[in-house]
């Protein structure tokens, strides 16, 4: 999908002015539609809408900049990870070591904060479109998180259109931000998750093939 035919900048601007306001958006990725918030009131919206079991993890915005000062990784790993998403382009759920003390993640209210880390680690979405890459930046220079979680009724599947997300999920949003179909649409899956601590598969998802074949081919890491 390419995104160029959008106001990318003015767009996800839109999206975060909406998100400090208190609201929920739902905003375009190329492994589907994601519904993203700021506080606390509007992430529980969307987990209402959702149908989102108490307990489920809550996932980080991405950027580049987010990734550098939040994940806590040895210089190899982050080569592999730069490679997959800036050189090879492609999109992953990445969970790694996280600066827990780290302003961002403590500026979280304490229900979200304990829902955002497991085991000292926190997921973050990478190379999920420009999209996503501003939004992420607008988040890092206003040292404000941003968390979300797919645009879907939970088990119902990621939503690849706007037009196919549930009218209740789509009611919980302030804002919808419609790029079309998104790039990934044809695996039908949210993203691949990798523990990059020893790179285990969390999630099974998008680009999987890809990322097994340039893990191996490049790194000589099996996954």
């Amino acid at each position: 999908m390419n995104m160029n035919f959008y106001d990318v900048e003015n767009d996800a601007r839109r999206a975060f002015d909406t998100l400090m306001a208190g609201g929920a958006a739902i905003i375009p990725t190329y492994v589907g539609y994601a519904i993203v918030g700021i506080s606390e009131a509007a992430i529980d919206r969307t987990f209402v809408a959702k149908c989102r079991k108490k307990g489920k993890l809550h996932a980080f915005t991405g950027s580049p900049e987010l990734h550098d000062s939040l994940h806590i990784l040895d210089d190899k790993t982050r080569r592999v990870i730069r490679s997959i998403w800036q050189e090879a382009g492609l999109t992953v759920g990445c969970v790694a070591p996280a600066q827990i003390d780290h302003p961002m993640i403590q500026k979280l209210p304490e229900a979200i904060r304990s829902q955002s880390i497991k085991d000292g680690t926190i997921a973050m979405l990478l190379g999920a479109g420009p999209f996503l890459d501003v939004l992420g930046r607008l988040s890092y220079e206003n040292q404000i998180p941003i968390i979300g979680s797919s645009a879907n009724v939970t088990q119902q599947g990621v939503k690849f259109r706007v037009e196919d997300i549930e009218p209740e999920v789509i009611a919980a949003a302030d804002l919808v931000i419609d790029y079309g179909l998104m790039r990934w649409a044809s695996y039908n899956f949210s993203s691949t998750m990798i523990d990059f601590r020893d790179y285990s598969v969390v999630r099974n998802g998008a680009c999987f093939d890809l990322l097994q074949d340039l893990l191996r081919r490049q790194y000589n890491i099996e996954i």
